[in-house]
């Protein structure tokens, strides 16, 4: 593996991973202020969103990274940016589109997944003016993300870095300020806030937009200078160029959709089975605990393997179209390796800790029906990061359109038995539907990548039992430290004590399980090799 790839992995994910963590962070400000049906209520805005954003952008700006990188590596310049230029007119078309449907439908769509049995303080109205309100971002993000694709394309992943941070700081901060305000100052309601949270979306796409445009107008000149200095130009018409563009952006569309589908379904389906199952007191509670509390925590660790998988493609597609089979295995097989490293650790933790991070960061009024959904919900960030890797290694092989028949199977699982399984076992019949249903996903991913390549997963089978192992050995840590506790406090004393044993928790299990896989020489093993900063730390 390069030091270029590993850099740009490493500020990507970073950058990915701090991006997430504010979006958690926010959260327990926030649920404070609008309460669990605020939660709901935004929740319910922002899905739609999510999946007219993709539609928006038909996956053009991931696909722009993987066609830029293929041309460059062909010293066709030209043509990258012939592309480059396309996919923004394509892009800024798409975006108005997007907007126009998304502003005008919000009526309709609100009737068809508010049920008026679990309305509370909420109205159909108020779902409406929600999705009205974020859909304005949409004329601004796909073209601000067309950018992101033509840097990520050119191995510059710190563009899309500083951005997507400076978007999210921006985000929270005008969400937090406008929320306050309404709420605070003004004696507000809870929707009109909701609206002003939602434009949140806008206000940081503007400011994303400013970065963006910064490191365009400073890069620039070095682009135009290998333009410049290229010879031979092959002149391939328009439609040949948008053919093979959109030939690898049909998959991405259901890539950066795939958890945002899964969440549509609940949309759909979980308030009224809940009403019908006669849990219709609880569906709020429940919904915003889990598909929105729960997933920003449960996306995090997932924030990991997104990241890889964005770094990944145009490494991948260089070696694939040089012919550099076994480099190819090797990224495959690392990138695997890492998501199993960090994820499978986290999921345990999430579960067994459940009570106490939920308690502690966002409150335990409702404990008895939020810690279980949570402790539930965890094991889904292992099936959805590892269907976002598997996606992109297909992609990066040339399989892209097998992804839309694995997500595809495991969207009609989830549209044929989440209502039952609700009915059957409540809200975490929901859950439940989710995981097996993303985990049929990846399990079809993952025949056709070695059906593909021939790939042997016997490496990544024997290093993932190694990390099982681990992981059982911070179980037991974390175990103990709870029993240990349980003498001095509990996390139904209050948030602050809660937060104390989670934190605990946190930091000797957690370090147990880097200490192993440290010791045992893991962490070499799935990076090919030693770890300066780590030898001179312990002094190895």
């Amino acid at each position: 593996m390069s030091s270029n790839f590993i850099r740009g992995t490493m500020l990507l994910t970073g950058a990915s991973f701090l991006s997430k963590f504010l979006g958690m962070i926010y959260v327990i400000p926030f649920i404070h202020m609008v309460g669990e049906e605020g939660m709901t209520l935004y929740g319910f805005a922002y899905t739609p969103y999510n999946i007219m954003l993709s539609v928006a952008t038909v996956g053009v700006p991931l696909a722009v990274s993987k066609f830029v990188s293929k041309y460059n590596s062909l010293d066709d310049y030209y043509t990258s940016m012939r592309m480059f230029k396309l996919g923004n007119y394509l892009m800024l078309i798409t975006g108005i589109i997007g907007f126009l449907l998304m502003y005008f439908g919000a009526d309709l769509f609100s009737k068809m997944v508010w049920d008026p049995r679990t309305e509370g303080n909420i109205t159909v109205a108020d779902v409406a003016n929600s999705i009205k309100m974020v859909s304005f971002a949409l004329i601004i993000i796909p073209s601000m993300s067309i950018v992101r694709g033509f840097f990520q394309g050119n191995q510059s992943m710190g563009p899309t870095a500083v951005s997507q941070v400076i978007e999210q700081i921006v985000r929270i901060i005008f969400l937090l300020i406008s929320v306050y305000i309404v709420m605070e100052v003004l004696n507000g309601e809870i929707a009109t806030s909701i609206g002003y949270a939602t434009l949140a979306a806008f206000v940081g796409g503007i400011a994303s937009w400013i970065v963006l445009l910064g490191y365009w107008f400073k890069r620039r000149k070095y682009v135009k200078a290998k333009v410049d200095a290229q010879k031979n130009r092959q002149h391939i018409p328009m439609k040949e160029l948008f053919r093979e563009l959109l030939s690898y952006a049909g998959p991405f569309v259901l890539v950066g959709v795939a958890t945002s589908l899964y969440q549509l379904v609940d949309m759909l389906t979980f308030q009224r089975a809940m009403a019908q199952a006669g849990l219709e007191s609880i569906s709020n509670i429940a919904y915003s605990s889990f598909n929105q509390q729960g997933h920003k925590l449960v996306i995090i660790p997932v924030t990991i393997a997104t990241g890889l998988s964005l770094a990944l493609i145009p490494e991948i597609t260089r070696a694939f179209q040089r012919n550099q089979q076994d480099r190819v295995k090797k990224l495959i097989n690392q990138s695997l390796q890492i998501v199993m490293f960090f994820v499978l650790p986290a999921v345990v933790g999430l579960v067994i800790l459940s009570h106490e991070i939920y308690t502690g960061l966002f409150g335990g009024d409702n404990i008895a029906i939020t810690g279980p959904l949570f402790a539930w919900y965890a094991p889904v960030a292992l099936t959805f990061g590892f269907f976002t890797v598997t996606a992109s290694i297909l992609q990066g092989i040339e399989r892209q359109r097998f992804t839309l028949f694995s997500l595809g199977a495991g969207i009609l699982i989830k549209l044929l038995f989440n209502a039952i399984m609700i009915q059957s076992f409540g809200a975490k019949g929901a859950i439940i539907t989710t995981f097996v249903a993303s985990l049929v996903a990846v399990v079809l991913n993952i025949w056709q990548i070695r059906a593909s390549i021939q790939f042997s997963f016997k490496k990544f089978f024997k290093l993932t039992l190694l990390m099982i192992i681990f992981s059982t050995i911070m179980a037991i840590v974390l175990i103990v430290i709870k029993w240990l506790f349980s003498y001095l406090m509990t996390y139904q004393d209050g948030s602050i004590q809660a937060i104390i044993i989670a934190g605990f928790g946190v930091i000797l299990g957690g370090g147990v399980y880097l200490y192993l896989g440290y010791a045992s020489t893991l962490f070499e093993r799935i990076v090919g090799k030693r770890i300066p900063i780590l030898d001179r730390i312990t002094g190895r």
